[in-house]
């Protein structure tokens, strides 16, 4: 865990609810308190986006589905945080997405395959964490550029990263302030790519700020995340990453493994075998474009399922 970041992590967190929409659970608590778990209470978090909030509703309602205490802690931060409150026991069940853990984990690997990608973490992650299994869902972190700037350079879905090598000079980029040092991020852009850009605008983590600037030209490229509808509704143009920057990037329990019991494990399981990229996407579109509360979308979705 990188060092605390205080009131800057609790208002980022605050601002993000009230952009993206907080789930209307109860149970929530202050998620930087770094307050353990009481006996048999699972505590489920997610990082600060809307999706992330979304799966750990999923998660969250699945375990209370069988008898299993639950309490939330929405909306924490990056992974820069939030693994650190997994390793502390803060945390006991984390949504994330296998790739984007390896590359935090060790930015060299080069998995191959969703399977390589899980073993290359298990061998890097801290003794008291485990990840159950992966989800057919799959959420990358994709370069995205607005429809002025998609016309502009020529650019459809069927370009790539390295379309932009000659005009990144003009462009501006936005994401997450993470986005600017993780090789999964600008770092990875100019040594796979070649990019450098004119300036990095710091934002939020694919979501609303985000969004906002990429539609209004603030920023001319943007990291988005692959699921998000906002692409298909305001007419970005994702570009393809054929040297695969972005990994593999499967939906994932991420959990500390003395907190979740069996019957627990087995719960998170069941989600994974039914969660996919399509009904990812739909439940997203739920959420961002429809406005609809996160954890009833997420209770109608486990019903639907066979998981309540």
């Amino acid at each position: 865990m990188r060092r605390n970041r205080g009131a800057a992590v609790v208002a980022l967190a605050a601002a993000t609810a009230l952009l993206a929409g907080c789930s209307s659970h109860s149970g929530k608590s202050d998620p930087l308190s770094g307050g353990k778990a009481s006996g048999g209470e699972v505590v489920v978090g997610s990082n600060n986006f809307p999706e992330s909030t979304l799966l750990a509703d999923i998660y969250g309602e699945a375990l209370k589905a069988k008898g299993i205490k639950v309490t939330y802690k929405p909306n924490i931060g990056s992974r820069e945080t939030t693994y650190g409150l997994l390793k502390n026991g803060s945390l006991s069940v984390l949504p994330e997405y296998n790739g984007a853990l390896l590359a935090y984990l060790d930015p060299k690997a080069t998995p191959k395959s969703a399977e390589e990608t899980t073993a290359a973490i298990k061998a890097k992650l801290d003794a008291k964490l485990t990840l159950l299994a992966p989800s057919a869902a799959e959420d990358k972190d994709s370069l995205a550029v607005n429809a002025a700037t998609a016309r502009k350079y020529h650019l459809t879905d069927k370009s790539t990263i390295a379309d932009l090598k000659g005009v990144a000079k003009d462009l501006v980029i936005g994401g997450s302030p993470e986005f600017q040092t993780r090789q999964q991020g600008l770092v990875g852009l100019k040594s796979v790519y070649g990019l450098d850009f004119k300036s990095f605008k710091a934002l939020d983590a694919g979501s609303t700020l985000t969004q906002t600037a990429l539609k209004k030209d603030d920023v001319q490229v943007a990291d988005i995340f692959s699921t998000d509808p906002t692409i298909a509704k305001e007419k970005f143009v994702a570009l393809k990453d054929p040297e695969n920057l972005f990994g593999f990037q499967n939906v994932q329990p991420l959990v500390v493994k003395s907190a979740v019991s069996q019957k627990g494990v087995d719960a998170l399981n069941a989600v994974s075998a039914k969660l996919d990229t399509a009904t990812l996407l739909d439940l997203d579109a739920q959420v961002q474009n429809q406005r609809k509360d996160p954890l009833d979308v997420a209770k109608t979705w486990l019903k639907s399922a066979g998981l309540d």
